[in-house]
């Protein structure tokens, strides 16, 4: 297809409005939680199950969506995560019981991989001497919408509007994105490499594998913490919600200016300097009281806001014969392994309130104890980023060799 039919601005802002629509799942559907319990007397365990069927939706949605990429391209996966999304939201509205809540929250996951398994290769096809640079501008709003879907929640609650209407709301930008689709020439996978068998053999290399493991703990990080901030700063002197408005605000900033952070340090300085951001920035939080709390969720947001966006671009640069697959798969792996990591940082947090209670303590200091302790547990992993991503980094002359050529040289 020739390149002029093809509007880049349109179909980039359609990728971010529908990228903010998949956020904005996440962060209003965590504000009415304790009203859907309350209302429809769910148990906690129901709850989390609800919630998982979004995490287990998204990868499974990747992955298929990036087996039929090369074949089909970006639109009709644009078009089925509009009609999910629009289906999802209906059937959400009218569910009374807990069945249909959990088919329309599996349809929303199945959404919002759709959008994540056409745009990111779609957005590495038509810019493809700054992916990794565009990718991360695509990639602020995921905590934009986050931080619009929280606001949002939180201005309707304190209004007295119930979760219906602030599910509703996701019914706006949903429609512009499928407004903004329309008509549109879309590339189909002209600047990536699309042939499924090489992509699949190109997968089953070290790197490939080294990077799934890297992006399992990477998406644990960023994500697990993020689901888990009110119980893990709870009494810690500072307000949970403001804190993540403040982590996720920071980081749609971040990913808008990234281009010059990757130019200075390539994707892998990048990963490397951000993990060890993230150590320290978990091993302040894990001792923190008070003010103190800004600072490391300050350097918390420095440390991931690039590691998803750059992830993904790293596979697209370093990876490329893997074309769209590896992009999904590496995306829908990250975001499966978080699925089964939010058990065991829930577990972390049992584990830490009774040996708070048999150490003596009491009331406020359990809490605060609990989630200190589970956060230095969680510093674990970015500290084994830095032995993983410091590898890539010494290895980085004899990796740039394969890197497909950025911004002309």
């Amino acid at each position: 297809m020739n390149d002029t039919s093809i509007d880049k601005s349109k179909l980039f802002l359609a990728s971010c409005v529908a990228l903010t629509v998949t956020a904005m799942t996440f962060g209003i559907r965590a504000g009415i939680m304790g009203e859907l319990g309350e209302t429809f007397q769910f148990t906690n365990r129901q709850l989390g199950i609800m919630a998982q069927m979004a995490f287990l939706g998204f990868p499974l949605s990747m992955i298929v969506g990036g087996l039929i990429y090369p074949k089909v391209g970006p639109k009709p996966l644009m078009w089925v995560a509009f009609g999910a999304h629009l289906l999802g939201l209906v059937l959400t509205i009218i569910s009374s019981s807990f069945i249909p809540f959990l088919i329309s929250t599996f349809l929303i996951g199945i959404a919002n991989g759709a959008v994540e398994a056409a745009c990111n290769p779609l957005i590495a096809d038509m810019y493809t001497t700054n992916r990794t640079t565009m990718l991360n501008k695509f990639h602020v709003w995921f905590p934009g919408g986050i931080v619009i879907g929280a606001l949002i929640s939180q201005g309707m609650t304190a209004m007295n509007m119930g979760w219906q209407a602030q599910i509703a709301v996701m019914f706006i930008p949903t429609i512009l994105y499928g407004v903004l689709m329309m008509g549109q020439n879309f590339p189909k996978a002209e600047n990536i490499a699309s042939d499924i068998s090489e992509n699949v053999s190109s997968m089953f290399t070290p790197l490939f594998f080294f990077m799934l493991l890297c992006m399992g703990l990477t998406a644990t990080t960023e994500l697990g913490t993020g689901q888990f901030i009110q119980p893990l700063l709870e009494n810690a002197g500072a307000p949970p919600l403001i804190i993540l408005a403040l982590v996720t605000g920071l980081m749609a900033v971040g990913r808008y200016f990234a281009g010059p952070v990757i130019h200075k340090f390539n994707p892998i300085g990048v990963l490397f300097f951000s993990a060890i951001i993230t150590t320290i920035a978990l091993g302040v939080l894990s001792v923190a009281n008070g003010p103190l709390v800004y600072l490391g969720a300050f350097l918390f947001s420095c440390g991931v806001m690039y590691f998803w966006p750059t992830m993904i671009g790293f596979v697209s640069e370093y990876c490329d014969k893997t074309g769209a697959l590896g992009m999904s798969i590496i995306g829908g792996f990250g975001m499966l392994i978080t699925s089964f990591s939010l058990p065991v940082i829930g577990g972390w947090l049992d584990s830490e309130k009774a040996n708070a209670v048999a150490k003596g303590l009491s009331g406020s200091e359990v809490a605060l104890a609990a989630g200190q302790n589970t956060l230095d547990n969680i510093a674990i992993l970015p500290a084994i980023l830095i032995v993983l991503f410091g590898v890539l980094f010494f290895m980085r002359d004899k990796l740039e060799e394969r890197r497909i050529p950025q911004d002309g040289h």
